[in-house]
């Protein structure tokens, strides 16, 4: 298998983990939960593939993703239960998705030599565009919008990353190893430590 199809696999079934545990939070019945974990799972990717042209779709050509999906939600609607905090493990398991999912857009978009711009969004794309629909969909706070955490900052900066190293080297387990990792140091500092941006803060009008 190539990078990018071990990439996709693995952030499929870890996003479908993500969705079907807030699908959990919600309550739905097992219908829902195969329904948001797909669409977290592929949502990212597929944005990604309309954006570059890539045809087919990448679950259109290979249904098993969706099947991966749809396995995950099973597990997670008969053993969600067991979890004690379902949200922490939810924020630690998108984090990994998120340092899965940016390198997986990176390889996509070099391996159609696009320039280091379109490298760039179409990390920054298949990282989050999921996530962002689950949460939506779900009604709830997307944490890719969660106030001045490195969420989207996390991704831009793992794949600005890859573009850097693609300068120095031509491995790519070298660019995408430094993309995932500088992607998830940055999203579990922001967990952790509490690494923020600064946020807009309102002024009275000047006189």
């Amino acid at each position: 298998m190539s990078p990018l199809i071990l990439l996709d696999y693995a952030a499929v079934l870890i996003f479908a983990l993500t969705g079907a545990l807030v699908a959990s939070r919600q309550q739905l019945d097992i219908v829902g939960f195969a329904f948001v974990a797909s669409l977290t799972a592929v949502g990212g990717g597929t944005l990604r593939d309309v954006l570059l042209d890539r045809n087919p779709v990448f679950w259109l050509g290979n249904p098993n993703y969706i099947l991966i999906a749809c396995g995950a939600a099973l597990v997670v609607f008969f053993t969600a239960h067991l979890v004690e905090s379902r949200y922490r493990l939810l924020l630690w398991l998108d984090s990994f998705a998120l340092a899965v999912a940016v390198p997986a857009g990176v390889a996509a978009a070099m391996g159609m030599m696009q320039p280091g711009a379109i490298v760039v969004i179409m990390g920054v794309v298949t990282g989050c565009m999921g996530g962002l629909l689950r949460d939506v969909v779900c009604n709830e706070v997307p944490l890719v919008l969660k106030q001045g955490e490195l969420y989207v900052s996390a991704a831009f900066g793992g794949a600005l990353t890859a573009v850097a190293l693609s300068c120095f080297s031509s491995e790519m387990l070298v660019i995408l190893g430094g993309c995932a990792l500088v992607t998830w140091a940055l999203r579990a500092g922001s967990m952790l430590f509490g690494w923020r941006l600064p946020v807009y803060r309102s002024r009275p009008p000047r006189v």
